[in-house]
């Protein structure tokens, strides 16, 4: 389901706005959505990058070693 929000930005920003969705053949309205959409998904990957990494990165270090040790035996 679609939400609506409605959202105050400055004469610049929504000039600057309108070029970049004009660039894409797009209503300013629907390139702001898409904008958003992908900032935010963005925000859920690094979010499960970091937990991953929190809750494997020991894991990973034991069975392959951790980067610094690597880079000292390839130099």
């Amino acid at each position: 389901m679609a939400r609506e929000i409605r959202i105050e930005i400055s004469d610049e920003a929504y000039a600057q706005l309108q070029r970049a969705a004009a660039e894409k053949r797009l209503p300013a309205e629907t390139y702001a959505g898409q904008v958003l959409d992908a900032d935010l998904t963005r925000v859920r990957f690094v979010e499960g990058a970091r937990s991953f990494i929190g809750q494997h990165a020991e894991g990973f270090a034991q069975r392959f070693g951790d980067p610094a040790s690597r880079s000292a035996t390839a130099a």
